[in-house]
């Protein structure tokens, strides 16, 4: 990796904000952001969401709680800040949490709360995607970089 950072999910940068008040600390995200490599930015605290939150995930396109409460605003808002935020930097790749509802990329959870996965990406991740900016995921992170 050379000249601009990467935008990486918060979590695997050591911040805890994933839903259940966790993180997900990755060592290479790590370094790359001790090394001032790498943005780290939560969609779904940049929207408004509490840490910790009810878990979500996507249904027929909508960001829906366990108990069924529609979030979708609050992810999309959080999605174009961290959009702006990766284009403020001039970040062209985003390494983001897999299978999250937010920045999973290539599967999600498929919405029954089961652990089941299916195609598809996360909200933020798809909205990065579309505005040119390469999504991988903490999985694969050693292969990109």
């Amino acid at each position: 990796m050379s000249g601009a950072p990467l935008l990486v999910s918060a979590c695997l940068a050591g911040e805890p904000c994933r839903y259940d008040g966790s993180a997900a600390p990755h060592p290479a995200v790590l370094r790359l952001v001790e090394e001032g490599r790498a943005v780290p930015v939560c969609p779904e605290v940049l929207g408004g969401l509490p840490t910790p939150r009810a878990p979500v995930e996507l249904v027929a396109g909508r960001a829906m709680s366990r108990a069924g409460r529609d979030v979708t605003a609050e992810f999309e808002r959080g999605a174009r800040l961290g959009l702006d935020a990766a284009r403020a930097r001039g970040c062209a790749l985003a390494v983001l949490k897999a299978r999250s509802p937010s920045c999973g990329c290539g599967q999600v959870y498929d919405g029954t709360f089961s652990g089941a996965l299916v195609p598809g990406d996360g909200l933020f991740a798809a909205l990065l995607k579309r505005n040119g900016i390469a999504v991988r995921t903490e999985t694969d992170l050693e292969a990109d970089i």
